[in-house]
């Protein structure tokens, strides 16, 4: 149900007004709005991310809430809130919030705590602020021919006043000993450069040098193009090169576009060289957005992390914090320890026994299968060297394998000890893929095998990611699973029906009210008595059989999959070619 009515106290007297009554106010990253009104003073939220607008949902929505959006909209605050009037659908765009939880001293409604943008289990609905405001006055913008025509001055070069300098080490030295450096001469306009104060154009100043790594060199004259035309075209090579220069060159709305461009192109590379590279510049700069964003990125395609040209050459920061994650998508937890076990054997004595002693204690003991645990002192490398603290996190698996949590002292096993958390698991028997296809005929395929807007299938190999199947279509499946993964519970059975949804018949038929489609239901075929056991199942998008795009939470047995309908993906899939792959992650609560 998509966000409220809010009923704002407003005070004629308010210092300035919302930003909907200003002037040529372009939207900004996390600007809010009310729409689907006529009347000024309510209307739908919607907040505008990734360069449209959106809506937020309703859910566990509070006055805390409402009192930061208030603020926000520079209105004194929130008197009440009411849901449920009607103000047709919600806009064309994304669900982008949902389980907004603020604490009320919040200045913008995306800084408080929510589960992701674009993660939701909701439908477009509506939401509405009751205020008294002038309607708002909006210009027209004929940027977009004036910008052709200022790139061709550009291109041209003709009565330019004002060089650039690009200098750039290469390394090298000359014959005399000093440092080879190489020489780019940029001819622009002083009338243009003006707009931007590092280039102090208009002081006199005819000729600057502006120093770069040889690196970004070959991208800033797109750059000074993008300052006469404000268009660009980024690409994977030249993203953060374009990024550093804009937030050198102060150019905010710039480094936003990029900083937001960041996930879109993270799946392009698939030797993750960018992405690691991607996070070394968060860390460096200190933008926790996009450090986020290639954190989760590699850790919900860990499988694929560990097998790429990158594996060996991950930071320790980056690999203990990949470790820290529940969300790590991996076969088991074995094959999580194998590859830190690895990355330290690669290393060899450039990683000192205290950090490999603290990466091998980030492992979640517990949560390797029974079987493997006994395997672990005769086939680890790094056995005989941390043999202490292998026997003592094998000793707390082993007895949380054959003792119930319950009996367990929670001095020595707290139930919020991480490492009695399980990841998301997906060797059998935790998980299943579903796949669809729209193929009509085999004939179809070979001829137009290069042809990526057809849907291929996917099926997933333990340990060797995913490979292209033949033709199939499945979307229905039962399988079985021990009520949890230990080994007091290994022949505890829970049963599972696992269906793809396509339609309002197919939910019809189900028993079930579906807003959108299609929709993951999971429901278990068997009751086991076990109240102390809490199943949190997820649906996971696996975009062209190459990595995950999206992980959905169940929630009533259901999961929304719809990609690019009422969500948005958090890495984009070329024409949504996905397969679904159900995932059973129990836990002890």
């Amino acid at each position: 149900l998509l966000l409220v009515v809010i009923i704002v106290w407003l005070l004629w007297q308010m210092a300035a007004p919302p930003w909907f009554c200003r002037r040529n106010h372009e939207p900004r990253e996390g600007d809010v709005r009310l729409f689907g009104s006529k009347n000024v003073s309510e209307g739908r939220v919607e907040i505008y991310h990734d360069g449209k607008w959106g809506t937020v949902c309703d859910d566990n929505w509070d006055m805390a809430d409402a009192r930061v959006l208030c603020r926000q909209l520079n209105f004194p605050g929130a008197r009440s809130i009411v849901t449920g009037k009607d103000y047709g659908q919600g806009a064309p765009g994304p669900i982008w919030l949902d389980d907004v939880n603020c604490k009320g001293t919040e200045t913008h409604l995306f800084t408080c705590e929510f589960k992701g943008w674009g993660e939701t289990d909701c439908t477009h609905k509506v939401c509405s602020i009751n205020v008294d405001i002038n309607d708002s006055t909006h210009s027209l913008d004929h940027s977009i021919g004036l910008s052709d025509f200022l790139g061709q001055i550009f291109d041209d070069g003709n009565d330019c006043d004002f060089l650039i300098i690009v200098q750039s080490p290469t390394g090298n030295k000359q014959e005399d000993g000093t440092p080879e450096i190489r020489q780019k001469t940029i001819c622009a306009h002083k009338m243009i450069l003006s707009q931007i104060p590092f280039f102090n154009a208009s002081v006199g100043i005819s000729t600057i040098t502006v120093n770069l790594s040889l690196t970004c060199q070959p991208h800033f004259t797109s750059f000074i193009r993008y300052i006469y035309t404000r268009k660009m075209d980024v690409t994977l090579s030249s993203a953060l090169c374009l990024h550093q220069m804009a937030s050198n060159f102060g150019l905010k709305q710039l480094m936003e576009d990029i900083g937001r461009l960041f996930s879109k192109i993270l799946p392009e590379d698939s030797t993750f060289h960018n992405q690691v590279s991607f996070y070394k510049y968060a860390v460096e700069t200190k933008d926790l957005v996009l450090e986020e964003n290639c954190v989760q990125y590699m850790a919900w395609n860990y499988q694929n992390l560990t097998r790429s040209p990158a594996w060996s050459g991950l930071s320790v920061g980056l690999l203990r914090a990949l470790l820290t994650r529940s969300d790590l998508v991996a076969p088991d937890e074995y094959f999580v320890l194998q590859s830190v076990e690895r990355w330290i054997s690669e290393k060899g004595n450039s990683t000192d026994l205290e950090t490999q002693a603290d990466l091998l204690g980030r492992i979640r003991f517990p949560m390797i299968p029974a079987e493997k645990l006994y395997v672990i002192e005769s086939s680890s490398p790094l056995y005989s060297t941390h043999k202490t603290m292998y026997r003592d996190n094998m000793l707390k698996a082993f007895q949380f394998n054959v003792l119930l949590f319950s009996n367990l002292t929670k001095q020595k096993f707290g139930k919020e000890n991480i490492n009695y958390q399980p990841r998301i698991y997906t060797a059998e028997p935790w998980s299943i893929i579903l796949e669809l296809s729209i193929r009509t005929s085999s004939s179809q395929t070979h001829s137009r095998p290069n042809d990526k807007r057809q849907r291929y299938n996917y099926r997933y190999i333990h340990g060797y990611g995913y490979e292209t199947s033949s033709y199939s279509q499945t979307r229905s499946k039962s399988f079985s699973t021990p009520v949890h993964n230990s080994l007091i519970f290994k022949d505890t059975v829970k049963r599972w029906q696992a269906n793809i949804l396509m339609n309002r018949q197919e939910c019809s038929n189900h028993g079930v009210r579906c807003e959108s489609f299609p929709v993951a239901k999971l429901t278990p075929q068997s009751y086991i008595s076990k109240s102390d056991i809490f199943f949190r199942n997820r649906v996971l998008l696996v975009c062209q059989g190459q990595y995950v795009c999206q992980i959905q939470d169940f929630k009533s047995n259901m999961a929304s999959i719809s990609a690019n309908a009422t969500q948005v993906l958090p890495y984009p899939c070329p024409d949504d070619q996905f397969t679904y792959q159900i995932v059973v992650t129990p836990e002890y609560v």
